[in-house]
């Protein structure tokens, strides 16, 4: 029998009450402590592998002015603290200068540290979508997960989860621009739709540099869709009477001496015979009536 995965209750709000009111309210209450920034190790798997500079820059600003307005959550190790929530604003602070950062310790077990990192991140700070993506896939391995269970404990439609998966399997040069913010999730999950790596390619390419919006993307791939279905049509059309009329159409070209097409079947169709000059015209016309 499998183990019972822990559940963390309450979504968002339980697992992260500390935001719910303010440093100055908590310390009152002796619920943070402060650390200083030497102490404090940072998570090497926390979902989040990328930190905008200007937002950092604009961030320790605000920290400079204001403070910390919210505690860094955090895991004690030893006499050492792991970042579980807050890392951006801990890498703010330095920037600011700051020594010591309020932090409230929490003892989770490494399942919902795991959550808790990503659900900071996805709720409060906007990871990429390639980030968000690794981070549930991340989960649903690490702790034998369903895509279902990932739902719930994320506040995230099954259907969600699945479309944020499908990004994965996109050509690293597309997850790339995912990452890089030239795409949006919205962009890579109409894409995800699509099965040739070389149209998946050039279509990306195309959005970045003509400045594609999700909806102007839907109709591009939709207008290639309909060009390619006469083709097919054509194709097939060909494929099916080649074998009965191949033959009948090489006679007459060889009869009339000069180009000539069969569409249709062997009961019903129409010829299409070719002329180069009005001398031409007259000689098929020879031809056909007889006179030569």
């Amino acid at each position: 029998m499998a183990a019972q995965k822990k559940g963390l209750g309450r979504g968002l709000d339980a697992l992260l009450d500390p935001y719910s009111v303010s440093v100055e309210e908590q310390a009152r209450a002796g619920a943070v402590l402060t650390a200083h920034v030497r102490d404090i190790d940072t998570n090497a798997l926390q979902p989040r592998k990328q930190f905008d500079e200007q937002s950092l820059n604009e961030l320790a600003e605000s920290i400079r002015v204001h403070g910390i307005v919210q505690p860094l959550i955090v895991k004690q190790k030893g006499d050492r603290y792991m970042i579980i929530a807050g890392e951006r604003r801990f890498r703010a602070a330095r920037l600011a200068g700051l020594q010591e950062v309020p932090v409230l310790v929490a003892d989770y077990d490494e399942a919902q540290i795991h959550e808790v990192s990503l659900i900071e991140n996805i709720q409060r700070e906007n990871l990429n979508p390639i980030e968000e993506a690794a981070a549930i896939r991340f989960l649903m391995k690490q702790h034998d997960m369903t895509q279902e269970e990932v739902s719930g404990r994320l506040g995230k439609s099954r259907p969600a989860i699945a479309n944020a998966l499908r990004l994965l399997q996109l050509p690293e040069s597309v997850i790339e621009l995912l990452k890089s913010g030239a795409l949006s999730a919205g962009h890579g999950r109409t894409l995800a739709g699509l099965t040739e790596k070389w149209q998946i390619e050039q279509l990306a390419k195309e959005c970045v540099e003509r400045e594609y919006s999700v909806r102007t993307l839907e109709e591009r791939i939709k207008s290639l869709s309909e060009k390619k279905k006469p083709q097919t049509a054509a194709k097939k059309e060909k494929a099916q009477r080649s074998a009965e009329l191949a033959g009948l159409e090489e006679s007459f070209r060889e009869s009339l001496g000069t180009k000539v097409s069969l569409a249709g079947s062997s009961t019903r169709g129409k010829i299409t015979i070719e002329y180069y000059s009005r001398e031409d015209l007259e000689r098929v016309f020879e031809k056909i009536a007889g006179r030569e």
